[in-house]
């Protein structure tokens, strides 16, 4: 998840075009959650997802050769091949540039404190990318499967479910017993599994009636830029896109929230989204933390500002291992982890086979 400061200081040309900075004063009292329960029914004909196999999953993406998954670094693209394999093994077709691989013009920028590895930065073009020096180019990407939807009339409306790959890479001055990566395994690996294996279920169910874009976002760390570049270069267009999900740090329980088995939709009170899951059964609560504002720290408010009814599923409690080293696999409730998942897979298949969510009224984010 991105820390605030850190999207709000990201630099206009990491930003949509015509996207504003969020103030650390917007809606700090309007980011309600979204409880997602696995009531027994809501899994359809696929298999649902059990704890060993999230635990396989994510034991895979969150290990340490991948280097803490550094937006442009080696072990970021490791993780990214990890993901289309496994799109690919779950029969999405690839939408990028390079298969599954949707290039995003990433290069070296100084570093925000010394010390530190360079900072990631979005060029403006991939004209812009080739002026700069091949040594601060960096080879980055989002990863991009379509499930196509089996309903005529609906197959041409698209809802976008994703989650971010990247995290922070290493910092050896904040190692801890040795250890200086940072695996990222709640933030977000998790969403990243989570987001794979819905598209498993799903493919598995027989798929939905609208098409579905799963996509693993690269840059969410570093000012969204992944999902910058994708708006800038949608893969299909944007205007045809009824809502977008996100998946971000559902690994661990949060008390506050009812424990094990439940999370939470930023910014539920906005549109009909959450009504619409409750009315099928997907049971919901308000958020105990509206004035964290999550609802603007993820990868859903570019979309959001767009128009989209955009919202992120998440159970972050606020555990102290975030944005830490010891965000391992070992601290994961693999219980909890697997129950949200399967809800998370019901209720994809409730936003693309049933009606479309809308913004109430006052509900849209404006653009400032």
């Amino acid at each position: 998840m991105t820390d605030r400061l850190t999207f709000l200081r990201t630099p206009a040309r990491a930003l949509p075009r015509a996207l504003p900075r969020p103030s650390l004063r917007v809606s700090l009292v309007l980011a309600l959650s979204l409880v997602l329960l696995a009531a027994p029914g809501l899994v359809d004909a696929q298999t649902a997802t059990t704890p060993d196999r999230a635990r396989q999953l994510l034991s895979r993406i969150a290990h340490d050769s991948l280097e803490g998954r550094l937006t442009g670094s080696p072990g970021a693209m490791r993780a990214a091949r990890i993901i289309a394999a496994e799109m690919e093994r779950h029969g999405l077709e690839p939408l990028g540039d390079r298969g599954f691989f949707q290039t995003v013009p990433i290069h070296a920028g100084p570093p925000r404190t010394p010390g530190l590895p360079p900072r990631p930065l979005l060029a403006a073009s991939m004209a812009a990318y080739d002026t700069i020096p091949a040594a601060q180019r960096r080879d980055a990407v989002n990863v991009v499967g379509l499930l196509r939807g089996t309903d005529p009339q609906l197959r041409d409306e698209y809802l976008i479910v994703g989650a971010h790959y990247d995290h922070i890479g290493m910092n050896a001055a904040r190692a801890v017993d040795g250890d200086s990566i940072f695996n990222g395994a709640d933030d977000d690996a998790s969403g990243v599994v989570a987001m794979l294996e819905t598209a498993r279920q799903l493919r598995e169910g027989g798929g939905a009636k609208r098409s579905i874009l799963f996509v693993a976002f690269t840059g969410e760390e570093n000012g969204m830029t992944g999902t910058t570049w994708f708006i800038r270069n949608p893969v299909r267009p944007l205007e045809q896109v009824v809502a977008d999900v996100q998946i971000e740090m559902i690994a661990r329980p949060d008390s506050l929230a009812g424990g094990p088995g439940k999370g939470w939709l930023t910014g539920f009170e906005r549109s009909t989204m959450g009504e619409l899951l409750a009315a099928a059964g997907v049971a919901v609560i308000p958020d105990p933390r509206p004035a964290q504002n999550f609802f603007a720290r993820s990868d859903n408010y570019p979309f959001a500002l767009l128009g989209i009814p955009a919202h992120t599923i998440s159970s972050f409690g606020g555990h102290g291992d975030y944005h830490g080293v010891n965000d391992e696999v070992d601290a994961v409730d693999f219980a909890h982890f697997s129950t949200v998942i399967n809800a998370t897979a019901r209720a994809v298949r409730v936003l693309a086979d049933g009606a479309k969510p809308e913004w109430k009224p006052g509900g849209k984010p404006e653009r400032r």
